[in-house]
């Protein structure tokens, strides 16, 4: 059981108000959170260090518009933490930045939630969303799947954040009447004492959780048939034929960290000897070459790392379903290592780890 503090209004506005008086008395030295930014109430992540700047936040609301990971791995420390609200996914993947030396959690006070998962780039390009929230946080209090979500954050078993300094229960709270902060650390203890109210002892809620969590499951259950479908050879050309070589998966990526990418190389130019063999052989040759082989590179690279995020699906212009594709492969490799993206901090990659003896249900 976690310390908590209880503020009584709604989880938006109570987190805003947090949020807001560690600001006033300098305990962060900035917040990164989800705001409405421009005329058209378009959506990013921006740092405040202005409390007059609050008045744009959103934290909690269901928006993804890059994976947060990215940006957090680029900041160097400053004086003080800042406090960063960010969904599970985002925390999880910033994890695995940190095991790969590309960012420092310690710099942070880490704010999540219980998340009910976010909306498609659809709906918040073209202005739908701000119809579709009613909607959302009545499925999100009742602990049940908004149909408005991305397809990846319906089959996500993951939506309890880990390694949190703060958690805000979302999931099967009263969120129109009480914003629940539970405490996970001492940091987070010490921030919560200088808003001013008094802490308790009290628990999630674990019932409406694990109904939920039973629920996604069966989602996912309902994705991995369909890709079940397309596997093989003959499959995977089908899935991944209509790349068009963008790169776009690549690069909103969180995991694909690489400073130079080899498939953005010049070791994958077409060269004239090739491009000759390849006609001699076939007749005909593909352009732009390569992609079928660029998503399986990735796929490779990625199986042991994906979040679940959902941004390569989000910005495909191909339609592929690349999150749910990587979503099963990645279950797969996650139960053939015991290996879990972002769960301990501690816990090595497996591509980094050598063992004499491993994979011996394969044969090898």
């Amino acid at each position: 059981m976690d310390s908590c503090l209880k503020i009584k209004k709604s989880a938006e506005q109570g987190l805003s108000d947090f949020l807001k008086s560690l600001l006033e008395k300098n305990e962060v030295s900035g917040l990164f959170t989800l705001r409405k930014s421009g005329v058209n109430h378009d959506f990013d992540y921006g740092l405040i260090t202005d409390t007059q700047m609050m008045k744009d936040a959103i934290p909690l609301h269901p928006f993804m518009p890059v994976n947060a990971a990215q940006e957090l791995s680029r900041f160097t420390g400053m004086r003080k933490p800042i406090a960063v609200v960010i969904k599970p996914c985002e925390l999880r993947a910033f994890v695995e930045l940190v095991k790969r030396s590309q960012g420092n959690l310690e710099q942070f006070l880490i704010i999540s939630y219980t998340c009910g998962g976010v909306f498609r780039f659809e709906a918040t390009t073209a202005g739908k969303a701000e119809k579709q929230l009613p909607a959302y946080w009545k499925a999100v209090s009742s602990g049940k799947n908004s149909d408005d979500i991305r397809l990846t954050c319906r089959a996500c078993e993951h939506f309890v954040p880990m390694h949190a300094d703060i958690t805000v229960s979302l999931i099967g709270e009263k969120i129109d009447q009480e914003c629940s902060l539970f405490l996970h650390t001492e940091k987070a203890v010490k921030m919560a004492e200088s808003f001013g109210e008094p802490l308790s002892e009290c628990e999630m809620a674990s019932k409406t959780i694990d109904e939920l969590r039973v629920q996604r499951q069966a989602e996912k259950h309902h994705i991995f048939e369909k890709i079940e479908s397309q596997k093989g050879l003959d499959g995977m050309i089908q899935l991944f034929g209509k790349c068009i070589g963008c790169h776009g998966c690549r690069h909103v990526c969180p995991i694909c960290h690489c400073v130079l990418c080899d498939f953005e190389s010049h070791l994958f130019d077409s060269e004239t000897e090739i491009i000759e063999s390849e006609l001699n052989s076939k007749g005909a040759l593909r352009l732009p070459p390569d992609t079928i082989l660029f998503q399986l590179g990735r796929l490779s690279h990625m199986s042991f790392s994906c979040v679940g995020c959902g941004m390569c699906t989000e910005v495909c212009p191909a339609a592929i379903p690349v999150a749910s594709i990587f979503m099963r492969t990645g279950e797969e490799t996650a139960q053939l290592f015991d290996y879990l993206p972002g769960r301990d901090v501690e816990e090595a990659v497996p591509i980094t780890v050598y063992k004499e003896k491993e994979l011996s249900t394969l044969g090898e």
